[in-house]
């Protein structure tokens, strides 16, 4: 943790809604003036597609079943921690983009699925944002999330999860139900043991919960609405948190535990908006004051 080289981390799952709290912090650092180095937790990724499709062969081949994105084989823990390590110390450090389709790879004329060169971050940045898979992993090698200063988790409950995948790979990517099924079963070992246990370090956890049904997520023909789901909020150390603040912003919201805020689903980037501003708030004031800006 640094006061003068704040890091934020986003972290969850594929089909989380990683990218809602990642346009949430855009439009707060856009107003607030702030600065920020990007990070996607794609780009830390071990392989590109091709070779990613060829090692998922060779180890179906061999009986492994489990291999996956979500654990320590296919990722750059090394190079992630030490990148949060030196922006921490330093404001600097190296970073590299994953290219996803044809739009992303096109300025960069390079195959869709591939990486750019790494590269060391812009200067003079006020923070780093990360929002990927691992924001918050630790391993008997890795500490990432002794790093980050704000640690934001997302997580739908589990079924909710599973049809924002499904509907996004099908929609969006042009798989096949069967394919994405395979590829949640697959994972299911590293996300049991490096994906959930990230929850317990977050400092903010965002877990939606329909208000329909999904008990068949693989029969579900669209995504449940904002409209019908609510968003439990739990925050790891309420000290701080101006909740009757947000219970009066925030209509229809309510408590359900001392820690916990529960708001409807159409207000959650509103929530988002008033619980992380203070946050940044709070990390620029520290900044200033550590540089003798202030």
């Amino acid at each position: 943790m640094s006061e003068r080289h704040p890091i934020i981390a986003i972290t969850g799952s594929s089909g989380a809604g990683t990218s809602t709290v990642t346009r949430t912090f855009a439009n707060i650092f856009r107003r607030e003036g702030v600065k920020a180095a990007i990070i996607e937790g794609d780009s830390f990724h071990r392989y590109d597609r091709r070779e990613m499709k060829l090692r998922q062969t060779e180890a179906e081949h061999s009986g492994n079943n489990h291999f996956s994105h979500f654990g320590p084989d296919n990722n750059l823990f090394g190079e992630l921690e030490t990148l949060f390590r030196t922006y921490a110390e330093s404001g600097q450090g190296r970073a590299r983009k994953y290219l996803h389709n044809s739009e992303e790879a096109a300025p960069y004329d390079q195959e869709p699925g591939t990486f750019t060169p790494w590269e060391t971050l812009p200067k003079d940045t006020d923070m780093l944002f990360y929002e990927g898979l691992h924001g918050a992993v630790v391993t008997d090698e890795h500490d990432i999330a002794q790093y980050p200063d704000l640690r934001v988790g997302v997580v739908p409950v589990l079924n909710l999860e599973w049809i924002q995948k499904l509907w996004r790979d099908k929609h969006q990517r042009g798989y096949s139900t069967e394919a994405v099924t395979d590829t949640i079963l697959r994972r299911m070992p590293d996300y049991v043991h490096y994906i959930c246990p990230q929850f317990a370090h977050t400092h903010v956890n965002f877990q939606r919960v329909p208000t329909v049904d999904t008990s068949n997520p693989f029969i579900a023909r669209d995504i449940p609405s904002a409209d019908e789901s609510v968003v439990v909020i739990r925050f790891a150390n309420p000290k701080g948190i101006d909740f009757q603040y947000l219970l009066t912003m925030v209509h229809d919201s309510f408590m359900s535990r001392a820690n916990t805020i529960v708001v409807p689903g159409g207000k959650m980037e509103l929530a988002m908006q008033l619980i992380f501003t203070p946050f940044v708030w709070r990390m620029m004031e520290r900044r200033k004051r550590a540089l003798g800006l202030s």
